[in-house]
C-alpha cells in the first residue's frame, strides 16, 4: 500500500463494500459483517478485505456467506466506481480485533 493512490483506492473500496453490504445485498446473514480494512494488489487484480463480526463465533459461516455474494458486491462496486478495473474480492477474517488491548493486560497483571 506504498502509495497515496493505492490508500485512497483501499479505503473507498472499504467504504463502498460497507455501505453495499448493508444496503443493496439482499442476503441478511452479510449485514452482521463489520469491513475492517482492504489491501489491493497494486495492479488492482485481487483485494483482500479483511472483515469481522460482532460475534466472532460466526465469523466461518460469515465468510462463507460473503464469498457467495462477492460477485453480485463486485459488479455493484462497478457501477459505483470510477476505476476501470473492479478488482476480485476475497473476504478474510480480521485477526487483530481478536487481541486484548494492551491496557486490560497490564491492569490484570497489576492486581
Amino acid at each position: 500500500m506504498g502509495t497515496f493512490r493505492m490508500a485512497r483506492i483501499n479505503k473507498q473500496l472499504q467504504r463502498e463494500i460497507a455501505l453495499l453490504l448493508e444496503h443493496r445485498i439482499k442476503n441478511e446473514a452479510v449485514k452482521d459483517a463489520i469491513i475492517t480494512g482492504v489491501e489491493c494488489s497494486r495492479d488492482l487484480e485481487h483485494a483482500r478485505v479483511f472483515f469481522t463480526a460482532v460475534d466472532p463465533d460466526r465469523r466461518a459461516a460469515l465468510q462463507e456467506e460473503l464469498q457467495c455474494v462477492k460477485g453480485v458486491l463486485r459488479t455493484l462496486l462497478g457501477q459505483v466506481l470510477t476505476l476501470r478495473h473492479i478488482p476480485a474480492l476475497d473476504f478474510v477474517p480480521d485477526r487483530s480485533v481478536d487481541a486484548e488491548p494492551i491496557g486490560r493486560a497490564s491492569c490484570r497483571e497489576r492486581v
